[in-house]
């Protein structure tokens, strides 16, 4: 095989490749028309061959020229490649996470319709623990409410209703009480925390379907069906000492977390429990104005407020075991014992009377142990040679009223049948017969014969005025 040009293509090429001064010289070698390289000194024919030499050297850089212009070209045609993939990655990426964050969002949404997860800082910490005792909530008769969802299906309101009035702000511009004052008969004023409609529907619904089913000890008397004032009088009659003893701060001294425990010991879960603690307490509120905008903001922890339709049930749960102990403790120094409240009353006759002392001891001791505080300024020691009141009901032979007071009031229905109502007033209400009315129910309670004649005299009122 020859190495020779075969056609007129690969002549070309091959000329190309040298040059065609050194082609031919080649050629003229190959055909003896010229003696080779080196047989002759100082051949003419390597001043050819060092110009091709020169030529290939300057086609050489020239590629090389080429080739470095090219990179270049294509580094930034590659760099503009890559930076069109980076915007493209980056809206991708960009797409990507707004349609994470509205899944997110949209998930975090249908979670909250059938989940409560946070209800505020330092009560939240169970808020998902919705374990519970079904044995001893069946027990009870109670509902088995310990989701979120499920007391707000049972409530008859939404998970975010519920939320709403059991979140625990610190600082709102909402507030779910209305707050006054109302003058207490001993003196001072009574704070009254009267909670807003939808509250205090939630709060009536525990009261009716939770605590109203759970049984009380028997010394209680106050806000329970069948018992009154007079059901807490009635044993102390006749008595030759009557011993009062009053509860310092009664509802607030009870905490959320004593609520909250409270249901939790019914067997409800930490979760529900955590609700219902919620919806039953409140803490004392300060009301501020700052830019034109009202704030409501807590100064003490949560506790029972006095309006709640729910407050004194849960205090008459949470006292069943002081009033198991303190009867317990009467029974043992012949004593009778009966609360109505925040009003604890012991009476005995006859040698238990030597007692005394230790009813004032031991009772003090047994209500700090339960976390109360007695009010040492209302503690009173009645013997029978004075008036003896309980719940402000004369029991020293029978249940009746005070003399002075029965005085006061027929001089008051005497003025009142007389010169008419305007001007006159009886109690604390501007509606003189209103008033007059309660009171001679009041005393038909106590004393039925006397009460009628009562109620006949402001009927005659009534009908005249």
């Amino acid at each position: 095989m020859t190495d020779q040009p075969r056609t007129r293509q690969e002549l070309y090429d091959r000329i190309r490749e040298t040059s065609k001064e050194e082609f031919i010289l080649e050629e003229m070698i190959r055909f003896g028309f010229w003696p080779a390289q080196g047989e002759i000194p100082e051949d003419p024919a390597d001043e050819i061959r060092r110009i091709g030499e020169i030529r290939r050297e300057l086609d050489e850089l020239r590629r090389e020229n080429s080739q470095l212009h090219n990179e270049q070209a294509l580094r930034k045609e590659m760099l503009k490649q890559r930076l069109i993939q980076s915007r493209q990655k980056q809206q991708e990426t960009k797409e990507r996470r707004e349609k994470e964050r509205q899944e997110r969002a949209e998930n975090w949404h249908q979670r909250k319709q059938q989940e409560i997860c946070y209800l505020g800082d330092e009560v939240s910490g169970g808020i998902n623990n919705t374990n519970y005792n079904e044995e001893r909530l069946q027990s009870y008769q109670l509902p088995l409410c310990n989701t979120a969802a499920q007391i707000a299906a049972a409530m008859e309101i939404s998970v975010g209703q519920l939320r709403f009035l059991a979140f625990a702000r610190k600082t709102s511009h909402i507030s779910h009480y209305i707050r006054f004052k109302i003058p207490k008969k001993t003196g001072g004023e009574r704070h009254i925390s009267a909670p807003m409609p939808r509250l205090k529907a939630a709060q009536h619904w525990i009261l009716v379907n939770i605590l109203e089913k759970l049984e009380l000890h028997g010394a209680a008397h106050g806000f329970r069906p069948s018992h009154s004032i007079v059901t807490n009088a009635r044993p102390h009659v006749g008595s030759e000492v009557i011993i009062n003893f009053d509860l310092k701060n009664f509802f607030p001294s009870i905490s959320y977390k004593r609520v909250k425990g409270l249901f939790q010991s019914f067997g409800y879960s930490e979760a529900a429990a955590t609700i219902f603690g919620l919806l039953c307490t409140e803490p004392e509120i300060e009301e501020l104005e700052l830019d034109g905008k009202t704030y409501f903001v807590a100064v003490t922890e949560r506790h029972l407020p006095q309006g709640s339709p729910a407050s004194p049930a849960i205090t008459n749960l949470l006292c069943r075991r002081l009033d198991r102990r303190l009867t317990q403790m009467a029974d043992e120094l012949g004593f009778v014992y009966t609360r109505y409240a925040d009003d604890l009353t012991f009476s005995a006759s006859g040698d238990s009377l030597q007692n005394i002392c230790n009813i004032l001891r031991r009772t003090e001791s047994i209500v700090a142990h339960e976390g109360l505080v007695i009010n040492e300024e209302k503690t009173r020691i009645l013997r029978k040679n004075r008036q003896q009141e309980v719940t402000g009901i004369v029991v020293n032979e029978q249940l009746s009223i005070s003399k002075k007071m029965l005085k006061r009031f027929r001089a008051a229905l005497f003025q009142i049948e007389k010169d008419g109502p305007d001007g006159k007033r009886w109690g604390n209400s501007n509606d003189v017969i209103a008033s007059i009315q309660g009171f001679a129910n009041f005393v038909a309670m106590v004393n039925p014969e006397k009460g009628a004649e009562f109620i006949e005299q402001v009927k005659t009122i009534k009908n005249k005025w």
